[in-house]
């Protein structure tokens, strides 16, 4: 991945790995744009967003994706709407139809269009496969160090967290098998694997851009 060009870095993980704030981290100290799923889901909801209606505000104005973008994301920028995230919302998995997946596509190919930025989750690897500058980075955990940061962050007991990363792992696999057609476990994917055991979300922030160089 060259810096001097526009990029994009999509950043894949696993629940309780902290790869949400490695993500956040990175934008800022790239300086660049930060789109996570509860950005897109608040684009969507807000405005209603399906990938037909993205279709006719394209023909109606060509700009209308990114002066919304700007509006709703400035540079850099974990927020959307003002909407504070709580860590709970990392783990909300709604049903996501066909025409919700084309959407979201329009929305990061939108992002990636603007300029440089860091895409989380949301298949990016997949999405943007012919993108000419990328890096796909995948964060993973041991299933202890997963189990402390969810129980920790939520409050949870030891069974629910256990359930709740099962219940997770399957359903974002699922997602990435569906639309991508393979699994998000292949480290073929990617260019880089963190494991997250031992480091902090800065530290790891940090290996990435030392990988960038």
């Amino acid at each position: 991945m060259n810096k001097k060009e526009p990029f994009v870095i999509t950043l894949s993980r696993e629940v309780g790995s902290g790869g949400h704030t490695v993500g956040s981290i990175l934008a800022r100290k790239l300086n660049v744009r930060y789109c996570d799923k509860l950005l897109l889901e608040t684009l969507q909801k807000q405005f209603n967003l399906t990938a037909s209606q993205i279709e006719k505000l394209k023909g109606e104005k060509k700009s209308w994706l990114a002066d919304f973008i700007k509006t709703v994301s400035p540079i850099p920028s974990a927020k959307a709407l003002g909407l504070e995230r709580k860590y709970a919302q990392e783990f909300i998995l709604d049903v996501t139809t066909d025409d919700i997946f084309k959407a979201e596509v329009e929305i990061l190919n939108g992002f990636a269009e603007m300029g440089s930025c860091v895409i989380a989750g949301r298949s990016g690897f997949f999405v943007f496969k012919d993108h000419p500058n990328t890096l796909n980075v995948f964060i993973t955990a041991s299933k202890a160090h997963r189990m402390e940061r969810i129980m920790r962050k939520q409050g949870l007991p030891e069974e629910s967290a256990e359930v709740l990363i099962k219940e997770i792992d399957q359903e974002r696999d699922n997602y990435t098998r569906r639309y991508a057609g393979v699994s998000r476990f292949d480290a073929r994917n990617y260019d880089i694997v963190l494991n997250a055991d031992g480091h902090t979300e800065e530290e790891l922030a940090d290996i990435i851009l030392s990988y960038i160089g």
